[in-house]
């Protein structure tokens, strides 16, 4: 029977997982909240809440944070992904690999996020280069990350987080390497279905190799005025087309507050006109220069010279101060000195009555503005910045670019053999040395620029980390996680510790698609480690069973930060990653089934 105690801390953690769902506040806020309430009724002291922030799992984590910002200001990410990226059209199964693969080796070791942030502009315009269309990339990118996060120790701070976990409970941490044993087989299989279903599956224009390449991929719309003056007026747009308008495409035509469908008829343009255009990003220098449009929000930049004026995309982060407001309400020209042309939000575009939208967190705007937008908020985190023009523009020296790659591969290696080494009483060659000693190599070798280096923390991953914890501590403590375990096995009695081992993994899933994946592995380790005591067998395979779970976040776009980014970038609907994705959740649940046991015996 659960205590007064345990009814408590399932309460709490209730509560919690229905304020990260409706996203009240940033997920660090809520659990440290959270913490603080079973604090207060004693269920952990203070010592157990303050644990979490001085646990080496967590402290690595930050500390990696450094290290991946130092190997992405080096610029040998931009260099390797304009390296390998095939220069010629090619069938679906063949180009999936070509880019899933090396990213998700450069995942297993350095933080997703930056390596998204890097590649994705750098892969769409890629594909609009070769008249493909990049909703077929963009979320097999995502998935690369996250399968090759789950190959390493460091590939992901969940694995960290667990590692942490098992440490505190005076059991053997994980080995460098030893996820990889079930990691690498489902990053593997996952690529190659990705290739095989991936043209059928996933969203945009199917790729036919030996299909004519003669229509254009038209990504970017623009809303444009017809002035008095301009010498469209009279001209007729047949089925969206008008030769004056250089290869642009007219979506719709808006006249007297009517919005006229312009993809099929004929119909004369008129002043005052307001036309959805369609094109290529490169098409937004014709617009600037043609006096026959007017863009929309030119007004308020119209003193800039028109040929320092560039188009960039900005992916609004968590931390971008505006959410909740209206453009008008948050003055988004005043603060940034830039034109919203339009916002990209769960797949639809808007371009229209923009001032009536409230900004949120994952808004992909489309801007124009200059490059002094890039040199003030480039290295920020209020925004994930994808800027189409500066994509093929590497930053940092060619000697910067080979000692960050040489930095990381000492770390990496270090890391794997240390533990072979006789060190120094007190002194232990583990992960957490070699990474805070990469993050000094590189802060005095001036490849990070030491004036911003906590910018590069994400500090409320940290705080979800540290507090998760507390609650986990909380969950053993009042027997709250021993009771739940029992549930777990009694509904499973009669497949045994694989049925356990599958419910874990359930479990994890589902809370990793509704809350953070460090939370959702932090929640469930106790019930995994209680329900291991309880069957008299090792714990292992539980707490691997959780680490895959809580990384394997395919079906939905919340689940995982990646996954969150390029749904912005790509103009993805919810249902796309539903799609392709739950086939993949459900590859790597049976993947697992077979494997774990097979490597860690119960």
């Amino acid at each position: 029977m659960l205590t007064l105690e345990g009814y408590i801390v399932l309460a709490v953690v209730i509560l919690t997982i229905g304020a990260l769902a409706k996203e009240l506040m940033r997920p660090g806020l809520v659990f440290f909240s959270s913490a603080v309430i079973l604090m207060s009724t004693g269920i952990i002291s203070s010592n157990e809440l303050l644990a979490g922030f001085s646990n080496k799992g967590m402290i690595t984590v930050g500390v990696l944070f450094l290290v991946s910002e130092g190997v992405r200001q080096s610029g040998i990410l931009n260099r390797l992904a304009q390296t390998y990226l095939p220069r010629k059209r090619g069938r679906m199964v063949f180009l999936i690999p070509r880019i899933m693969l090396p990213v998700s080796v450069l995942s297993a070791f350095l933080n997703n996020t930056p390596v998204v942030i890097i590649f994705a502009p750098i892969i769409k315009r890629w594909a609009e280069k070769l008249n493909l269309s990049p909703k077929k990339f963009l979320i097999p990118l995502s998935y690369a990350t996250i399968l090759g996060g789950t190959c390493t120790l460091i590939g992901t701070s969940t694995n960290l987080v667990v590692h942490g976990l098992m440490i505190d409970n005076g059991l053997p941490g994980f080995g460098m390497f030893e996820l990889g044993q079930v990691g690498l087989v489902i990053a593997i299989i996952g690529t190659i279905y990705i290739a095989i279903a991936g043209n059928k599956l996933l969203p945009g224009k199917k790729i036919l190799f030996k299909a004519k390449s003669s229509a254009e991929y038209k990504d970017y719309y623009y809303d444009v005025s017809i002035p008095e003056h301009s010498k469209l007026i009279g001209l007729e747009t047949k089925n969206g087309r008008i030769k004056e308008l250089n290869k642009l495409f007219v979506k719709c035509i808006e006249r007297n507050g009517e919005i006229i469908e312009a993809n099929k008829g004929s119909f004369k343009i008129e002043a005052n006109d307001k036309l959805l255009l369609a094109g290529k990003s490169e098409q937004l220098n014709y617009i600037l220069g043609n006096d026959n449009v007017k863009l929309s929000g030119f007004d308020l930049i119209k003193d800039v010279p028109k040929e320092k004026l560039k188009q960039y995309e900005a992916v609004i982060s968590p931390r971008f101060p505006g959410i909740g407001k209206t453009i008008p309400e948050f003055n988004f020209y005043e603060h940034y000195q830039a034109v919203v042309l339009g916002i990209h939000r769960n797949g639809e575009r808007i371009t229209s009555n923009l001032n009536t939208f409230k900004l949120r967190a994952g808004d992909n705007l489309v801007l124009l503005t200059t490059d002094k937008f890039i040199q003030n908020w480039g290295d920020s985190k209020i925004f994930y910045l994808t800027s189409y023009i500066r994509d093929y523009r590497t930053t940092g020296t060619f000697w910067k670019k080979w000692l960050a790659f040489i930095i990381l591969l000492v770390m990496i290696i270090g890391a794997t053999v240390g533990q072979y080494f006789e060190s120094p009483a007190g002194l232990t060659f583990d992960m957490f040395f070699f990474s805070i000693l990469a993050a000094v190599l590189l802060v005095w070798l001036k490849i990070m620029p030491h004036q911003k280096y906590t910018k590069s923390i994400s500090w409320d991953v940290l705080i979800t980390i540290a507090c998760s914890f507390a609650i986990s501590k909380a969950l053993q403590n009042s027997g709250a996680a021993e009771s739940l375990a029992r549930t777990t096995i009694n509904f499973s009695a009669g497949l045994g510790p694989i049925g356990v081992l599958a419910a874990m993994y359930i479990i994890t899933t589902i809370f990793t698609e509704i809350i953070t994946n460090n939370a959702a592995a932090a929640l469930v380790f106790p019930i995994a480690l209680a329900a291991s005591q309880q069957l008299n067998v090792d714990p292992k395979p539980f707490f691997v069973a959780i680490t895959i779970a809580a990384s394997a976040s395919f079906a939905t776009p919340i689940g995982y930060q990646t996954n969150l980014i390029v749904q912005a970038i790509g103009d993805y609907k919810f249902n796309d990653y539903l799609k392709i994705g739950l086939p993949l959740n459900i590859l790597s649940f049976i993947l697992s089934l077979l494997l774990i046991p097979f490597f860690w015996h119960f």
